[in-house]
C-alpha cells in the first residue's frame, strides 16, 4: 500500500524555537511528539533563506538559479515540474491548504505585470498563464478563481499574506462565519497594546478569536480534507501551510500573552560579537535613531523589542503547535494515521534576537538559514539525522517514499535511507544562493551573496566587496568570531572558495537536454 503523506510546513521558524531542538521555555508539545516518534534532522539548511525562491525549491527540488525564482517578485513558471504534479500523475489526490507564495501577494510595488511577456534582455521566456492568483487585488472583495491543478494541487484554498490581515480562501471563510469580520482584522481594528513592536506595526493584539485565526483556519480546513481522502481509496498529498509566526506577530486570545516578555531571555549572541561590516551598519542605523523598523526586512533591535518579539513568537507557535494537534487527532478519528506519513519543516528561519537582528536578511547567521524538518510515520526509524541536508533534498525524498521516479533536471538528493536506519552519506557541503531584492547594509545596490554550510565552518561571499564570513561551527557555534582576515585560517578560507565554487558548478540547470550533437 501506497503511503499517504500529510506536510506541515510553517512561515519563518528558527529551528531553536521549539521543544525538540532544545528549547525549554516554548510549548509545542504535538510537534515534540512527532519528533519522539520519528526521524529528525539537526543540520537541514535552507536553499536561500527567502520566502518565494526556497518555498519553489521546496516544490520542485531544485536551486533558485535552476527554477529562475531569484527572489520576491519572481512567480515560479506555470511550466515548473513540482513533487506535487508528479505525485498527482502517479495517482495521488493532491491538496494545498493555507499559504503557498509560489506567487507574488502584494499589489502595490512598482513591478511590471507579471503577464507581460519579459524583454528578451530578461533572458526568460514568457508561460502563458494566471500569474495573479496570489495576488492580493485579485481577491479584494471576492473569491479569484483558481486554476487547477496549481503547480500539482488538484484541490487549493490559500491565504494571502501575513498575520490576522489575511486574503484569499481564508478571508472568504471568515466572511462566511461573521458577518462583521472586517470590523475585527487589522491593525487599525487591534486591542489596545503597549508593545513597542506594535507601535511600529510589526504586533499587534487581535480581535479574531482563536476559533477563526488563521492557523486555525488551515487547521480546519486540513482536517475536512482528511475526512474527505478517508472516504476514497486513493493515497494523498495534503500540504497544510501556516502563514504564521512570520511577523507581524497577531497570536489571538490567550496566546498573545502567554510567555511575558520580560521573562524572556536574550540570545547568547546578543552581546558577544565583534559584527562583520554590515552588522555594524545595522547597528549604526538603529543607535543614530534611523532604523527601518516597520518592513519585511531585518533591522538591530533594541533588547526590549527582541523580548516583545520572542514572547510573541513563542506565543504564535503554540497556538500552531494546538492546531497541529488538532489536525492529528483527526488523522487518527478517521483511522489514516498508521499508513501516513507526517512531515513538519519551515520555509526559512529568522533572527529572533541572535546577533541583535529580528526577522530576516542577508546575513546567514544559523537562526536564518537552518530549519527544522522532522519525519514521522510508516518504517521511519527514531534517529537525529547529524548529516547535511538541503531544502532540496525533500522533494526527491518523498517522491522515493512515494514509490515515484524523480524528473530530469531535480537536483535534491533522497535522504530516505538515513529514515530507514540504512546506509546513509550526508552531503559534504550545503550551497545557498542569495539574489537579493533590496539595497540596504551600507551597499550600493542589491547584496548578492553564496554561502557554504561546511560540517566544520560557514563561509559567505558577497558581490562587489573584498570582505567576507568565515565561522568556526565547532569551536565558535554562536558564530561570533569572524576569521576572513584570520592568517591562521587563509588556507581554509581558500580551500572553502574553492569548494564554494565547485558546489556551484555542480547546480547547473539539466533539465533541458539537446536533441542532438551540433
Amino acid at each position: 500500500m501506497r503511503p499517504n503523506f500529510l506536510m506541515f510546513i510553517v512561515d519563518q521558524l528558527c529551528a531553536d524555537h521549539l521543544g525538540c531542538y532544545g528549547n525549554t521555555t516554548v510549548r509545542t508539545p504535538n510537534i515534540d511528539r512527532l519528533a519522539e516518534r520519528g526521524w529528525t534532522s539537526s543540520n537541514t539548511y535552507v536553499a536561500t533563506p527567502i520566502c518565494m525562491p526556497n518555498r519553489s525549491s521546496l516544490m520542485t527540488g531544485r536551486m533558485p538559479s535552476a527554477h529562475g525564482v531569484r527572489h520576491n517578485g519572481l512567480p515560479l513558471g506555470l511550466e515548473a515540474v513540482t513533487f506535487p504534479e508528479l505525485l498527482r500523475e502517479a495517482g495521488y489526490a493532491t491538496a494545498l491548504i493555507g499559504k503557498s507564495h509560489l506567487q507574488t501577494m502584494t499589489d502595490h510595488a512598482p513591478l511590471p505585470d507579471p503577464r507581460t511577456p519579459r524583454r528578451a534582455r530578461d533572458g526568460a521566456r514568457h508561460y502563458p498563464g494566471d500569474y495573479l492568483q496570489e495576488s492580493v487585488a485579485s481577491w479584494r472583495g471576492h473569491e479569484h478563481p483558481m486554476s487547477l491543478p496549481y503547480y500539482g494541487f488538484g484541490h487549493a484554498e490559500i491565504g494571502i499574506e501575513h498575520g490576522d490581515d489575511i486574503n484569499g480562501h481564508y478571508r472568504q471563510w471568515l466572511r462566511g462565519k461573521c458577518a462583521d469580520a472586517e470590523t475585527w482584522i487589522g491593525r487599525s481594528n487591534a486591542l489596545p497594546s503597549d508593545y513597542e513592536l506594535a507601535a511600529v506595526g510589526q504586533a499587534w493584539r487581535t480581535r479574531v478569536p482563536e476559533a477563526l485565526h488563521p492557523s486555525a483556519w488551515v487547521a480546519e480546513r486540513t482536517c475536512d480534507r482528511l475526512r474527505a481522502y478517508a472516504r476514497n481509496d486513493a493515497p494523498f498529498f495534503l500540504y497544510a501551510s501556516f502563514p504564521d509566526p512570520h511577523h507581524p506577530y497577531t497570536p489571538p486570545g490567550r496566546y498573545w500573552d502567554m510567555y511575558r516578555p520580560e521573562d524572556m531571555a536574550l540570545p547568547a549572541s546578543y552581546r558577544s560579537d565583534t559584527p562583520p561590516p554590515h552588522l555594524a551598519w545595522l547597528r549604526r542605523q538603529r543607535d543614530a535613531g534611523r532604523a527601518h523598523k516597520t518592513s519585511m526586512a531585518c533591522f538591530a533591535a533594541t533588547e526590549r523589542e527582541v523580548r516583545e518579539a520572542t514572547a510573541l513568537n513563542y506565543g504564535s507557535i503554540s497556538f500552531i503547535d494546538a492546531n497541529i494537534g488538532r489536525v492529528l487527532q483527526t488523522l487518527e478519528e478517521c483511522g489514516l494515521a498508521d499508513n501516513t506519513v507526517v512531515i513538519f519543516t519551515a520555509d526559512h528561519g529568522e533572527y529572533g534576537g541572535d546577533h541583535q537582528l529580528l526577522f530576516k536578511g542577508s546575513l546567514h547567521y544559523r537562526s536564518l538559514i537552518r530549519t527544522p524538518l522532522i519525519w514521522s510515520g510508516p518504517n521511519a526509524r527514531r534517529i537525529r539525522e547529524d548529516g547535511l541536508l538541503s531544502t532540496i533534498d525533500i522533494a526527491p525524498t518523498i517522491l522515493k517514499a512515494a514509490g515515484v521516479e524523480a524528473c530530469n533536471g531535480m537536483q535534491g538528493m533522497s535522504f530516505l535511507p538515513s529514515i530507514q536506519a540504512r546506509p546513509f552519506q550526508a552531503r559534504d557541503a550545503v550551497l545557498i544562493e542569495e539574489e537579493g531584492q533590496r539595497t540596504y547594509f551600507g551597499f550600493d545596490a542589491p547584496v548578492r551573496m553564496r554561502t557554504l554550510v561546511h560540517p566544520r565552518y560557514r563561509l559567505s561571499v558577497y558581490d562587489g566587496v573584498e570582505w567576507g564570513e568565515l565561522y568556526d561551527r565547532l569551536d565558535d557555534p554562536l558564530e561570533c568570531a569572524n576569521l576572513w582576515d584570520s592568517a591562521a585560517h587563509r588556507d581554509i578560507r581558500d580551500a572553502l572558495i574553492q569548494q564554494l565554487l565547485r558546489q556551484a558548478m555542480a547546480h547547473p540547470d539539466t533539465a533541458l537536454s539537446p536533441l542532438a550533437v551540433a
